[in-house]
């Protein structure tokens, strides 16, 4: 990859909850059917584990569960401990020392079973620690109040990992409950779809008003891409599905969240992160 900087890699759990119609759940693991061929695969937490190890990462996810919202507390409840056993057998699994193994917290919307998780996965003393099966679809309110209900529950002195979450609103909700790392698809999934993150808001550069604008996307960003290329000619590479117009759009959506990050740990430091998040909600329009 050419890639000399750390590197995370998840086990296919949240592939497991996507491909929800395509895998049966058990005690061993989960298998599958491919969408691609049809043809058969098992995931059990050893594979996921050699799998992993193989890979290189330098962070590694344990083999997970994660719970559709919304979900019966009793198939929570099961999915939930089933996590931890699989956490169990990653952990006697996982042989190379400079990867770091992180246990993923589970429990849906219950308070209880993710406290429950919490205390269960920190008595494997793991490096590191991630909530998952939060932003899965439910109502803003919800994913707050499970966040800030769990992430006072792990260890303070670990990494603590928030799954899944990308949009600036999120990353600043995020950083105030305390998370250290976030990841998400977000950056490079809208600009598939011809979309930019800008200090003025998400900007559909395949939109006709755009077939004729000569600026940068963002005149407030320093990437590759507002350096050097128009608004005009990017939509013209994305309705003509060239592939470049999505990486270059990629590079800038990336860097726009690396900045929003810079801030964010400025902010920290300074001790002014709540400030730093009303003034960012006022300019991008988000409710608090």
């Amino acid at each position: 990859m050419r890639w000399d900087r750390p590197i995370l890699t998840d086990s296919g759990g949240f592939q497991v909850f996507s491909l929800s119609s395509l895998r049966k759940i058990t005690e061993e693991g989960v298998e599958f059917h491919s969408h691609l061929d049809g043809s058969k695969h098992i995931f059990t937490p050893e594979s996921v584990m050699k799998t992993e190890e193989d890979l290189g990462a330098d962070i590694i996810m344990a083999f997970d569960e994660c719970c559709p919202y919304p979900s019966t507390y009793e198939y929570t409840k099961n999915s939930m401990e089933r996590t931890t056993r699989w956490a169990k057998r990653c952990k006697e699994a996982h042989t190379t020392e400079n990867q770091a193994l992180f246990g993923i917290i589970q429990g849906g919307f219950f308070e209880d079973l993710r406290a429950q998780s919490a205390k269960d996965l920190i008595e494997l003393d793991l490096p590191g620690y991630a909530i998952g099966g939060i932003s899965v679809g439910e109502p803003k309110e919800e994913f707050l109040k499970m966040l800030r209900y769990t992430a006072p529950l792990m260890p303070e002195n670990k990494p603590r990992y928030l799954m899944g979450v990308g949009t600036p609103d999120y990353l600043i909700e995020a950083a105030l409950a305390g998370i250290d790392m976030c990841d998400c698809v977000l950056p490079t999934r809208i600009a598939r779809n011809g979309t930019a993150l800008t200090s003025h808001g998400k900007v559909v550069v395949r939109n006709a008003t755009y077939e004729r604008d000569w600026g940068c996307l963002d005149p407030e960003c320093d990437c590759y891409t507002c350096k050097n290329y128009t608004r005009a000619y990017i939509r013209h590479l994305i309705k003509a599905n060239e592939i470049l117009g999505v990486r270059l759009l990629s590079i800038h959506n990336l860097r726009f969240l690396t900045r929003l990050m810079e801030n964010i740990r400025k902010s920290i430091e300074n001790d002014c992160l709540g400030d730093f998040k009303e003034q960012f909600y006022k300019k991008y329009g988000y409710e608090n």
